[in-house]
């Protein structure tokens, strides 16, 4: 039996702690806020409650596994599980809307033949078809198993790119496609189904025009494998992670900020914390680990998303409508940005936010979210500069980009403002506030790509005795991806 430390208490935290716990070893969690789950958190207020980080689950698998393995017993029997359909409605500047069904890429390729017009369904599944490539030619790699000790192969992107011809055959070498790349030369520029494509990578915090083509994959996922709602909200399942955690013995120390890794003999030997020094024989970081580490933190590179652009964080609003839920009202609603170009630049260091950018409007049907039938939960977030690239805190500033987000969404039909009861806005300085993320950036999942640039830090450290999980490691961020990361930690540690 190992004495193990957990720094943080995030959803990669859980997972990792419940595991361990399962596995024999001895854990304790140490979590600088007062409860856990990270991310994944909950407003509640008059009735009314909200996820606070993201709303839909993708890769239920990885959340079955962790139920099975430290509880034999199916996902279901935790929490309330089922799939949205239809997955998204997605509503364009043109006025064109269409809706796409959850898990049949044969019925996405004919909602888009009727939006956009025959043969663009046919396009739209041959780049899918390539992100199937992708899938399988990185999903051990990236998704099952401990980052390879030569990762050189994951330094190319496995997007089969078409081979040039003639003129073009002779210039050399050509530049590995981006995702934009992708959308221009296999998707024609087609406004919409750029729109589409690009949505995909904006929701997990990259930019389309920097994106290898390899992000593909993330739209294959979704309509291969289904889009799921947590009865409860996300929320529910953090705390099913959590009880998880506390039927395995593991020790929560909440409130309890750790302020450095104690390394001696080269090793990690515990952790200090405001109330005293926690030993360990094995340490696991589910934070940027870093800082914890001066001065001995050389062998860590710094976490992706922390250049001269900080990688772009959410912004949130959540609304308290009056009036009930209309019936036909999709899960999710995208509003796509009016003007793709100002968008791109605004990501890409603009001093301002985008004022119409792609919105995401989550209307779950869940009367455990709402005081009552004749009133309605709804979150509108949006893929925004970080703190820092833009001052989320100057006075009015949040307020009034919330004010351009309702008229955004309004414009588009939704006819929302005029319910508003009251309103919470969450900004990227929320989110740094919060979790410590770095401007408050949404961590990106691990890709295939050039340089090796997209991949994240190797779940076992430089330094013997600790392990990285989480949005910052192997296999980067999303719900899924941060499950997948304690998994292969766990592995790592083995049984006592």
């Amino acid at each position: 039996m190992a004495r193990i430390v957990i720094i943080g208490a995030g959803m990669s935290g859980l997972a990792a702690a419940s595991r361990l716990g399962t596995l024999g070893h001895r854990v304790t969690v140490c979590e600088a806020a007062g409860t856990y789950g990270g991310m994944v958190g909950r407003y509640e207020r008059d009735g009314f409650a909200f996820d606070t980080g993201p709303g839909l689950l993708t890769l239920p698998a990885v959340y079955r596994d962790l139920a099975l393995k430290t509880g034999r017993e199916p996902l279901e029997q935790l929490v309330d599980l089922a799939p949205v359909d239809p997955e998204s409605r997605h509503l364009f500047p043109d006025g064109t809307a269409v809706d796409l069904p959850n898990a049949s890429r044969g019925g996405v390729s004919q909602a888009l033949d009727a939006a956009f017009g025959a043969g663009s369904g046919a396009r739209w599944s041959e780049v899918m078809n390539h992100g199937r490539t992708v899938w399988e030619a990185t999903r051990r790699p990236l998704l099952e198993e401990p980052l390879p000790a030569d990762p050189t192969p994951l330094h190319t992107d496995p997007y089969p790119v078409p081979p040039r011809r003639g003129l073009l055959a002779r210039l050399g070498r050509p530049r590995p496609w981006t995702l934009a790349d992708v959308a221009a030369r296999e998707l024609g520029g087609h406004p919409g189904l750029t729109a589409l494509l690009h949505e995909h990578a904006l929701r997990f915090g990259l930019h389309p025009h920097t994106a290898p083509a390899s992000a593909t994959v993330l739209p294959y996922m979704e309509q291969s494998f289904g889009v799921w709602y947590v009865r409860g909200g996300l929320r529910a399942l953090a705390d099913a992670v959590h009880r998880r955690c506390e039927q395995r013995g593991v020790a929560f120390r909440f409130d309890t900020a750790v302020t450095r890794v104690v390394v001696e003999e080269g090793r990690a030997r515990g952790v200090e914390t405001a109330a005293g020094r926690i030993d360990a024989d094995l340490v696991i970081a589910a934070t940027d680990a870093r800082p914890l580490l001066a001065p001995r933190s050389a062998g860590l590179p710094a976490p992706a998303g922390t250049g001269p652009t900080p990688a772009p964080g959410r912004f949130g609003v959540l609304l308290a409508l009056r009036g009930p839920r209309p019936a036909g009202t999709p899960h999710r609603t995208v509003v796509h940005a009016a003007d793709p170009a100002a968008e791109s630049a605004a990501l890409a260091g603009a001093a301002t936010p985008c004022d119409r950018p792609t919105v995401q409007v989550l209307r779950p049907d869940d009367p455990s979210l709402r005081p009552d039938d004749g009133h309605e939960s709804v979150v509108l977030t949006a893929t925004v500069p970080a703190q820092g690239a833009v001052d989320w805190t100057a006075p009015g500033v949040a307020e009034r980009y919330a004010d351009r987000l309702l008229d955004h969404v309004d414009a588009a039909g939704l006819g929302l403002r005029e319910r508003v009861l009251w309103r919470v806005v969450r900004t990227p300085e929320t989110t740094f506030r919060e979790t410590g993320a770095p401007g408050g950036s949404v961590p990106a999942p691990a890709l295939a790509g050039p340089a090796g640039e997209w991949l994240r830090l190797p779940n076992e450290s430089p330094t013997p005795g600790l392990y990285l999980v989480g949005g910052s490691a192997h296999p980067g961020g999303g719900l899924a991806r941060t499950g997948m990361s304690a998994c292969i930690t766990a592995n790592l540690v083995g049984p006592a």
